[in-house]
């Protein structure tokens, strides 16, 4: 089912690109830093099993005394972490929801690139799915609470993908989340390629200084020079591709994590996704095209930007509430 979102910000905060510079501006990263500190919620760092000797780090919130009454996983976007801004605005809202929170960091993400030593890809949903598990035991071990996942941009796109598997799995998931969730890598690859160039260039500062750190933590094993790192998205990708995982072409990379069309048709856990119509990174086109089973429902609003909806000068969102809100709404208090 889709619907028409209620948000509607200022007019001074209608560009889709003001929307998506702000939303990564150190400003609301500091915004989001303050309003956790102040939620009073305890929060310490673990190390969880991604399998087969993969390590991931996440950040576990909660607030003190009670019993949450649920524990929500958060996945951030490319490049982000679990100090992103829409991380920390999410869990403070979820946390005064009533769930405890934890913020998982992808491989390579935030500073844990000297964990693992092989590359993050976006087709390494494994071990996030066998994250999930570790987290789930952990946390609500003994118990009967619930889990729910969401997640950002390519958060998004692993949110639903973990939904797709988390019952198999053993996971006890009972929602879904995605806001901007990437849906076809291929056509967002060319939306950027053709759009402004901020876009690519941002993401390709970001990989290129996370490679070069992957590098210097492991000279053994990685020798690539920088001639490699000034290569463009598209060949950076498929350098990456070609040497560095099991895919023989870079078409066959981007199907490997799609989640458009029909790929989302098998969900068995109810899901919402939110989007906007003028999301410069995601056609909003995609959305129209996907098959969700009946438990599954799109909002779209005709501003935001790709992950913004930002609603004021103080830089708070529309998407953190509405993450917090939807699994708040479905789950009892």
């Amino acid at each position: 089912m889709i619907s028409t979102s209620s948000y509607h910000p200022p007019l001074w905060l209608r560009s889709p690109h003001l929307q998506s510079l702000l939303a990564t501006s150190p400003l609301r990263r500091a915004r989001g830093a303050l309003l956790l500190r102040r939620s009073g919620a305890v929060s310490k760092p673990y190390l969880v099993d991604g399998g087969e000797g993969i390590r991931l780090e996440g950040v576990h919130s909660r607030m003190p005394g009670g019993t949450p009454r649920g524990l929500a996983l958060l996945l951030h976007g490319w490049e982000g972490s679990v100090e992103s801004s829409y991380m920390r605005m999410t869990a403070v809202h979820l946390l005064r929801a009533g769930f405890e929170v934890f913020r998982l960091n992808f491989r390579d993400h935030g500073d844990t690139h000297h964990l693992n030593q092989a590359l993050f890809h976006s087709n390494r949903i494994d071990e996030v799915v066998h994250a999930a598990v570790d987290v789930a035991n952990r946390f609500l071990s003994g118990s009967d609470r619930p889990m729910v996942v969401a997640g950002y941009s390519l958060g998004g796109n692993f949110a639903l993908r973990v939904a797709l598997r988390g019952r198999a799995a053993g996971l006890p998931l009972a929602r879904a989340a995605a806001v901007c969730p990437l849906l076809d890598p291929a056509v967002t690859m060319t939306r950027m390629e053709e759009g402004l160039p901020f876009y690519m260039r941002y993401f390709e500062r970001q990989w290129r200084d996370s490679l070069r750190r992957k590098r210097d933590t492991f000279p053994e094993y990685y020798d690539f020079d920088d001639r490699v790192l000034r290569l463009r998205m598209r060949e950076l990708t498929r350098w990456m591709v070609e040497r560095h995982t099991d895919f023989d072409t870079l078409d066959d990379y981007f199907n490997g994590y799609s989640v458009a069309g029909e790929r989302l048709a098998a969900l068995d856990v109810p899901v919402d996704l939110l989007t906007s119509i003028d999301d410069p990174v995601i056609p909003v086109a995609e959305f129209h095209a996907l098959r969700l089973p009946a438990n599954g429902r799109i909002e779209i609003a005709a501003h935001g930007g790709h992950c913004g909806f930002l609603e004021s000068a103080k830089l708070d969102g529309y998407a953190e509430r509405w993450v917090a809100g939807k699994f708040a709404d479905a789950l009892p208090g």
